[in-house]
């Protein structure tokens, strides 16, 4: 295709790296005006490093970046002066987690957006991937605070990536909290929405 301007999707190898940047930048904006400046990428692996850099300038500039990666993440939590507010899980499961989501606190004016892409240099820079906002309010909020939320929780499946880059598992016990699997929570709801529905 000879497309090269989107009004409203992410395209690459087109307009997506500039257009992601620029969404951080508008977070870490938020993050310096004291509003609320919050990411959640959930994604398949993240490896380019120039993102890992823009990931890296919001963590310093006072965003806080919750990463949930099932593969390779060469990105570096806790690094002091680097990425103290980033973090890094991962969860593997009974299901192949492939699923990719994109949030954007901005400053209360949530944004979310699905799609192909993980942050690779391939995806960015050599494929044709796509990332479409979420328009729908009811879609937005049940991808943010239903499903990310709880991959955020997850204290049975979850893995958190350490700044040596190793990973430790994360146990109910280190909270005093009850098992929570975010796959089994997840799987649970649709099942009592299917029933819900044909009933």
């Amino acid at each position: 295709s000879g497309q090269v301007d989107y009004r409203e999707l992410l395209v690459a190898p087109v307009n997506m790296r500039a257009r992601l940047k620029a969404l951080v930048d508008r977070e870490i904006e938020h993050a310096r005006a004291g509003r609320q400046a919050h990411l959640v990428f959930k994604c398949n692996a993240i490896s380019d490093p120039d993102f890992i850099h823009v990931l890296y300038d919001a963590s310093k500039a006072g965003v806080t970046v919750d990463l949930i990666v099932r593969g390779l993440c060469c990105a570096r939590p806790g690094l002091p002066g680097v990425s103290e507010r980033l973090r890094v899980r991962s969860i593997v499961g009974r299901f192949l987690e492939h699923t990719r989501i994109y949030y954007f606190a901005n400053g209360g004016d949530e944004e979310v957006f699905v799609g192909s892409a993980d942050l690779m240099e391939r995806n960015l820079s050599r494929r044709v991937e796509v990332l479409c906002p979420i328009r729908d309010e009811e879609i937005r909020r049940r991808l943010r605070h239903v499903v990310l939320d709880a991959y955020l929780r997850d204290n049975s499946r979850a893995h958190l990536l350490q700044s040596d880059g190793t990973y430790l598992a994360v146990s109910p016990d280190d909270h005093d909290e009850a098992p929570f699997s975010a796959q089994d929570a997840l799987l649970a709801q649709t099942v009592e929405a299917g029933r819900t529905t044909t009933s």
